[in-house]
């Protein structure tokens, strides 16, 4: 048995899973994305706050408005935001550092509302009689605020338009080179009566993927929650929409917030901060996840504060550096504890080359090494099948239809000229948790988002645009196994024909990292069993004479 052609056959059913699964999402988009554009404005303004979360206070419906707001334009450094004076919600946010999916030219749009257009805003309010939630009124000194180069931050400072309670200002805190945003209620209580009140923070989002995401890359858009006790846990859209959803609902620490392919949006209360996480399907298509703060009693002639951070940029690993366990928004899938060394060492290179192509082909040139002595102990084992293929060739005739007798003459063949069949096994079995894990790694890192390779690859992390380099693997494909004893079954050796094409094609919808490695892994893996065949054939040669 060719260990070779198993390994292939794995690859080939991964692949098929893969691109099962995007034409499923293609031909079936109801069951993932559940998009109705004609529900699209109603579902980005959710109930009244008393919905969110059945144990919350009940708020005064006097303070619910329907009018529109103005809105407030904010550019830093970093992020360029639009605020509503109805609830001071963050309608639109652009990340400028990072092109848009299908315009490069054009920044990424995280947050946005509108009709006909994807939802998805960061809301937050106060629970409390007559305090204002996210339906309510502000007013604003000013329209325009922009971060000059002597600022650290620009603060956006927003006053209830309704009088209530207490004295409030919402205040919306920027900060330069950071994708952190601050959102802080300062109350003072003028009256002669203790107030009581407490605070939320939402995400409200439908499910539609990000703009220029290959349907055929199965990616996560949901919503995570992480707790210290708990952990990482996702939360599907599905699971909340049948509100079979499973995760702390009470902690004093942790995050909540939303994942979609390379970026994050995060509510991130202070540490031993109690707080409630909830997560709510709010219409059609949209979906409520946030956190409420424990209760605050502000006394009369009393200031006090509350507020939380909220998180909307990338992932990546040093995101543990602004909150426990925010870096596990990194999605490396099932294989993780392999693609997190891959793509540090990957990192290193990059620091060296500053090319993430090259940085691919030279981890590959590593891997290669490392796995040098399996690989060649497995192309030793089928140079001999192929030199003995003529023998095995005629124990076939001989044996005919004969089944039984065939496998006896094989193993004696297999006995006398010292062959393992087995040999190859554990070489193949090692490289395909390694080739997965490295898939992971390139699909997941925002880093390879738009990163050029040389000509015309100018996005490492989309299929290549011309189908060049999976046309070359397959090419490689084809060399490598002609060097392959040809197997003896002709249904067996049809399919092993088929496999460059299908192959290639399946490739077509790879991130063109990842068919660089295949190429350069092919490369390396031909020349390697060229040798190594070449030199069984000498050695059978001198072994032949000497006879």
């Amino acid at each position: 048995m060719d260990f070779q052609r198993l390994f292939l056959f794995l690859i080939f059913v991964f692949s098929l899973g893969l691109v099962w699964d995007g034409w499923q999402r293609h031909e079936h988009p109801e069951l993932y994305n559940q998009q109705n554009a004609s529900t699209s404005e109603k579902a980005s303004k959710p109930q009244t706050t008393e919905n969110l979360v059945k144990t919350t206070p009940v708020v005064d419906q006097q303070s619910v408005q329907t009018v529109e707001g103005k809105t407030i334009h904010v550019k830093t450094d970093f992020l360029e935001a639009e605020i509503s004076t109805q609830g001071g919600d963050i309608t639109h946010l652009a990340l400028l550092k990072h092109p848009d999916g299908t315009d490069k030219n054009k920044s990424l749009i995280i947050f946005e509302r509108g009709v006909n257009t994807h939802n998805y805003v960061a809301q937050s309010g106060l629970l409390g009689l007559g305090l204002p939630n996210h339906n309510s009124q502000f007013i604003s000194e000013i329209d325009k605020y922009e971060l000059t180069t002597h600022q650290e931050q620009l603060q956006v400072k927003l006053t209830p338009a309704v009088k209530s309670p207490l004295n409030i200002t919402k205040i919306i805190t920027f900060h330069k080179g950071s994708y952190l945003i601050d959102i802080n209620y300062e109350f003072e209580n003028s009256g002669i009566q203790p107030v009581v009140t407490s605070s939320y923070f939402q995400l409200i989002r439908d499910s539609a993927p990000l703009a220029g995401t290959s349907r055929f890359l199965p990616t996560y858009i949901g919503a995570a929650v992480y707790t210290d006790k708990e952990k990482f846990k996702k939360v599907e859209f599905q699971q909340i929409a049948k509100d079979k959803v499973d995760y702390p609902k009470t902690a004093d620490d942790g995050w909540i917030g939303i994942l979609q392919h390379y970026f994050v949006a995060a509510w991130l209360p202070k540490e031993k901060t109690g707080r409630e996480y909830f997560t709510r399907k709010v219409g059609i298509d949209s979906y409520a996840v946030g956190v409420i703060l424990s209760e605050l009693t502000i006394n009369p002639g009393q200031r006090s504060n509350m507020g939380t951070s909220l998180y909307v940029g990338p992932t990546f690993k040093d995101l543990d550096n602004i909150a426990p366990g925010l870096g596990l928004t990194v999605d490396y899938g099932w294989l993780t504890i392999l693609s997190v060394p891959l793509f540090w060492v990957m990192a290193l290179f990059h620091d060296w080359t500053h090319n993430w192509g090259v940085s691919i082909i030279l981890l590959t040139l590593l891997i290669k090494l490392i796995f040098f002595p399996l690989s060649a102990a497995s192309y030793r084992s089928m140079a001999k099948m192929r030199l003995v293929a003529p023998k095995l060739e005629k124990i076939k005739q001989q044996c005919g239809t004969d089944r039984e007798k065939l496998n006896r003459a094989m193993m004696d063949l297999y006995k006398v000229e010292k062959i393992n069949p087995l040999g190859g096994c554990l070489p193949v079995l090692v490289q395909i948790p390694v080739f997965i894990a490295l898939y992971w790694a390139i699909l997941a890192s925002v880093e390879m988002r738009y990163a050029p390779f040389f000509g015309w690859i100018t996005d490492l992390s989309a299929a290549d645009p011309y189908y060049i380099l999976p046309l070359i693997m397959g090419a490689s494909m084809i060399i490598q196994m002609r060097l392959n004893p040809k197997p003896p079954d002709p249904i067996q050796a049809k399919v092993m024909q088929i496999m460059p094409i299908a192959f290639s094609v399946i490739f077509f919808f790879f991130p063109a990292g990842l068919v660089l490695y295949s190429i350069v892994n092919n490369i390396l893996s031909i020349t390697q069993q060229w040798y190594i065949t070449r030199a069984a054939e000498v050695e059978n040669k001198d072994v032949t004479v000497k006879r």
